[in-house]
Formats: structure tokens, C-alpha cells, sequence
């Protein structure tokens, strides 16, 4: 219980409202009880200072350029040996995974990686040029159909198949999705091998040729999935928790983040940092003139990839992306004229007086496009890649308010400007 209180002034009426702690020091003012006792209602557009719910998955300090995972800063599971499903488990079930939990769970991915051929028929009627993420978000909610157990998840081990059949399965869905696109051949999942070069295999196998996948380039997609796998309260993460506080199921939980990350505002800005890229090098613009043009409120340029809703600083995982592209092209052997743009970019930008007071910092989404172009993703699947690293989040977040005894559908409320009492009127009389 909150033993500080905060005092509301309300022309002469005073009202104490408790005031919480968070294990970081985070101070939130509890006005759960202020419309229902008291009548009134907060105003905050956007929800961008009101706190959804307690959570103990993800921290994030905006302003130190902070980002944690169940208390563990996300640069140490960059300088290990990265593993994606590892870090999925630790987001889902609050722990790092035991030897024989890691190897039971990733036995029950490799056991429901392949699609019933029910979703499968369901993605081969879909229009050839349809959007991944339509197609994402139809599979995921479709798979209800074919796995109806999973309909109520009422234990540990239940919801344990559901989080598998989810995380094993997205990867398919995608990887089909892609290979219908293209008018390619299906490329069924391959047990044999691990999350992240699976995936690759479905996308870029040949009936007559087995695309193999460099140890550095698996490492960098699981790699760019953790940078991905949660990041607290965003929209589509809040979308997720949205729908499931109705006590909708799991998957339909799901697809509804599916939908709210497929906005250009969220999960495709790395699709507009691409587009503005390459508008840079193929019109002949140097970074320093891209720079003033985006100080310039008259000009409509827009310069993507800098500055972030939370972060005030660098965010955290711009610069691990950074590294692992250095490493990712050495690899290759190869260079990405896009690359060289956006190094210019941060380069000017960060000793910018303009962008220093605005704390404006590349993001996340700075460098991801141009890592996963390198590993060969085509543009209109990075929202997709997006997601499948985001689907441990959604699973975590589900789970948390599932498991909230007190839990209660998320009804925000609304401040009405319409008109007072009016009447209806005949239409031969309007």
C-alpha cells in the first residue's frame, strides 16, 4: 500500500490521491478512484503520461537511454552468444530457461513448425500481391480455428504449447507469405536446424538448392529479433493488452498487435528510414544539406530514424544494430552506399547544436533496415521480421494481465466537446 499521498486542488476541495513506487523509482498518482468518487477525469492524449498497468517484464529509462529485460540490461545478451527463443522463454515465464527447459522448448517449436494445411490452403487463396502483415494477422488469428484447445488456457503447460505453436509458427506464416508473393515453390521448415536459420531456409530455398546460412548472418537475425522482443507499453504491446483485457484468446490477442504494428508510425518507420535513404543517394543530396532541410520548418523534408517517444538519449538498441551491420557487411564482404549515408547523418547530427537540444538520437529504426537488406529481407517484409521478434513481448504482456487476479477490461474514458441535447428532425423538414 502507498503510504505518500498527493494533494488535488479543486477550487476549494481537496482530494488525496496515493502516490506508488516503482522498483526504479518511478513515481505514478493513482486516479483510478477519482472519477468514481470524486466525478472527475484525467486528460491525456495519446495516454502518453498514464501508466496501463504494473509490469514487471521490461524496464526502460528514456532519458540514460536504458533498456532492460526482466532487470537484465539489454547489452549483455548482445556481447553473449545471442539467442532469440532463450530470451523469448526469459519475456514469457520471468526466468532464465534451465539447460533442460531450453531443450524441451525448443523441441516443441521444431514439433509445431509445420502450418496445418488448412492455414496453408488459407495463405495459397490470398491474393499474390496481398501484405505480409494482412497475411500475418489472418494466419495467426486463423490458427483458432485448426488448434481449438487452445481457445482457454487454464495451465502452466498449456499456455506453454500456445506460446510455442505461436513463436513456431509466425516464422511460417512469414516465410510463406513471402514465397506466395513471389510465385516460389512452399518451403517446408527444416528440423534440423535452429529458430532463425530455419526461417531463412523457408525464405530462401530452392527445391534444387539449400540456401545456406552463414553462422555471422544467423547471429545477426537473432540478434536483431532480441533488439525487438519487448519494449513496455508501446502501441502495439497496449493494443495486445487492450484486446486481451475483454478475455479474448491468446492468438486474437496477438493479431490485434499484428495490426496496430503494421502503422507506418510504428513497426514500418524503418521502411520510411529506408525510403529516405536511398531518396539521399539517388538524388544527388549531401548529408549536410539533408540536415538543414529538416531544420527548416518550410521545407518538406522529413528526416527519419531520430528521436523517439521514450528516449531522450541514444536509444540503446541504434547502437547495437550499428555494430552488429559492421560486423554483418565485413562478413559479406560487401558495401551499402546506405550505410555510408547514415553514418554521415549520426556523424553531423550528433554534434549539432539543433539536434542536441532536441535530444533528437537515432533510434532503433536507423539501422535495422539497412542490417536487413544486408541479410537479403526484402522492404515489405521488415514490418514481419518486426513482429516475429515482437511476439514474445505480446505473450509476456498477455500473460502478466491473464494472470492479474484483479484484471478488469481497459475502458479509457473521454472528454465530450460535441453538442449539448439537440433533436432529431424528419428529412423533409431539414
Amino acid at each position: 500500500m502507498s503510504e505518500e499521498k498527493a494533494i488535488l486542488t479543486i477550487g476549494d476541495k481537496q482530494i488525496e490521491l496515493p502516490v506508488y513506487t516503482g522498483t526504479e523509482g518511478e513515481r505514478a498518482v493513482d486516479i483510478s478512484k477519482l472519477y468514481e468518487e470524486h466525478g472527475l477525469m484525467t486528460f491525456d492524449p495519446s495516454l502518453a503520461n498514464t501508466g496501463l498497468c504494473r509490469s514487471t517484464i521490461t524496464f526502460i529509462d528514456g532519458e540514460q537511454g536504458i533498456l532492460r529485460y526482466r532487470g537484465i540490461p539489454l547489452e549483455e545478451f548482445a556481447n553473449s552468444k545471442p539467442n532469440f527463443i532463450e530470451v523469448a522463454w526469459l519475456l514469457i515465464f520471468g526466468t532464465l530457461p534451465k539447460e533442460q527447459e531450453i531443450l524441451d522448448f525448443r523441441q516443441m517449436l521444431t514439433e509445431r513448425a509445420l502450418l496445418h494445411e488448412g492455414i496453408r490452403q488459407h495463405i495459397e487463396l490470398m491474393p499474390q500481391g496481398a501484405p505480409p502483415m494482412a497475411i500475418l494477422s489472418a494466419g495467426i488469428n486463423k490458427m483458432v480455428c485448426y488448434y481449438k484447445r487452445f481457445l482457454t488456457l487454464d495451465d502452466d503447460d498449456q499456455f506453454a504449447d500456445a506460446a510455442a505453436q505461436l513463436i513456431s509458427q509466425i516464422r511460417t506464416i512469414a516465410a510463406h507469405s513471402y514465397r506466395r508473393s513471389q510465385g516460389l515453390p512452399v518451403m517446408y521448415p527444416d528440423p534440423a536446424m535452429r529458430y532463425c536459420a530455419n526461417f531463412l531456409h523457408m525464405m530462401f530455398s530452392l527445391p534444387y538448392r539449400q540456401y545456406e546460412v552463414a553462422p555471422e548472418i544467423e547471429d545477426a537475425m537473432n540478434l536483431l529479433l532480441i533488439l525487438h522482443a519487448d519494449h513496455e507499453q508501446n502501441c502495439s504491446t497496449a493494443t495486445v493488452r487492450v484486446v486481451g483485457s475483454a478475455q479474448a484468446n491468446l492468438f486474437a490477442s496477438c493479431a490485434s498487435g499484428v495490426s496496430a504494428l503494421w502503422g507506418p508510425l510504428h513497426g514500418g518507420a524503418n521502411v520510411k528510414v529506408m525510403e529516405m535513404l536511398e531518396s539521399i543517394y539517388q538524388g544527388g543530396l549531401s548529408p549536410e544539406e539533408c540536415l538543414e532541410a529538416a531544420k527548416d520548418k518550410a521545407n518538406p523534408f522529413k528526416l527519419f530514424g531520430f528521436g523517439h517517444r521514450v528516449y531522450k538519449n541514444y536509444d540503446p538498441r541504434a547502437k547495437i544494430l550499428k555494430d552488429s551491420c559492421d560486423r554483418v557487411f565485413a562478413i559479406l564482404k560487401q558495401k551499402d552506399p546506405l550505410l555510408d549515408v547514415a553514418r554521415k547523418l549520426e556523424e553531423l547530427a550528433l554534434k549539432d547544436q539543433y539536434f542536441i537540444d532536441r535530444k533528437l538520437y537515432p533510434n532503433v529504426d536507423f539501422y535495422s533496415g539497412i542490417l536487413l537488406r544486408a541479410i537479403g529481407i526484402p522492404t515489405n517484409m521488415f514490418t514481419v521480421l518486426f513482429a516475429i521478434g515482437r511476439l514474445p513481448g505480446w505473450i509476456a504482456h498477455w500473460k502478466e494481465q491473464h494472470d492479474n487476479p484483479t484484471r478488469r477490461i481497459i475502458r479509457p474514458r473521454q472528454l465530450y466537446v460535441g453538442n449539448n441535447q439537440s433533436h432529431y428532425v424528419p428529412v423533409e423538414e431539414r
